[in-house]
């Protein structure tokens, strides 16, 4: 009798929990990628839905509905998405300025509407955060930011950095962060690249950061 009491609650709590996936809104939005809704998900796209949800993340702003068109591929650069945001061991100051420059490189609209309040709240400056939005050197940085900043600014013109930049920036970072600042840049420029393929949109209210190329 216990035995059937058992199985029968567990089959009940698996019709719920499928239940509750089959009507889940994603609340996925894009431009030339029509937002998708679970129901029209394959198996692997669920899955990278409930990974993505199952971290630290709370939403599928952003990259995602795109991503979702290869999800094997994007349940991965998903989560290096949340190891690079989350548990990155570079300060979330200058892991946050790196993403903005990033944004300001491939003039991602809604990358940097996103990490704009991202970066304020972690201790960035307003001043340097208009300067990178200006694309002009931020007249007043810390000595960490000045580092990140050069180290950034030179890899993206050069394709390489210096001895002398490479130096400063383990000195700041160590080598694991300076390897995980390269791993931001990283996969931000794959994040601006798909947000600027599908054109993805910002909230009504948001105006454009930038002028959008002719």
């Amino acid at each position: 009798m216990r035995t059937s009491i058992l199985i029968a609650a567990v089959l009940l709590t698996g019709s719920v929990v499928a239940l509750g996936q089959q009507k889940r809104d994603l609340n996925l939005r894009g431009d030339r990628f029509a937002p998708l809704t679970f129901e029209q998900l394959t198996p692997e796209q669920k899955t990278m839905v409930n990974d993505l949800l199952a971290g630290t993340r709370t939403s599928l702003d952003g990259p995602f509905n795109t991503l979702l068109r290869s999800p094997d591929m994007g349940n991965r650069a998903q989560q290096l998405g949340e190891y690079v945001r989350f548990r990155t061991s570079v300060p979330q100051r200058l892991n946050e300025m790196a993403i903005l420059m990033t944004a300001r490189w491939w003039s991602a609209q809604y990358e940097w509407y996103a990490h704009k309040t991202l970066a304020l709240r972690a201790g960035l400056d307003a001043a340097v955060i208009d300067d990178i939005q200006a694309g002009r050197r931020p007249a007043r940085m810390r000595p960490d930011e000045t580092v990140v900043y050069d180290f950034s600014t030179e890899m993206r013109q050069n394709r390489r950095v210096s001895d002398a930049t490479f130096k400063a920036a383990v000195n700041v970072l160590g080598e694991k962060g300076v390897v995980d600042l390269v791993a931001a840049m990283g996969y931000y420029d794959l994040v601006s690249m798909v947000l600027n393929l599908d054109r993805y949109p910002l909230p009504e209210s948001a105006p454009p950061p930038f002028q959008e190329p002719r």
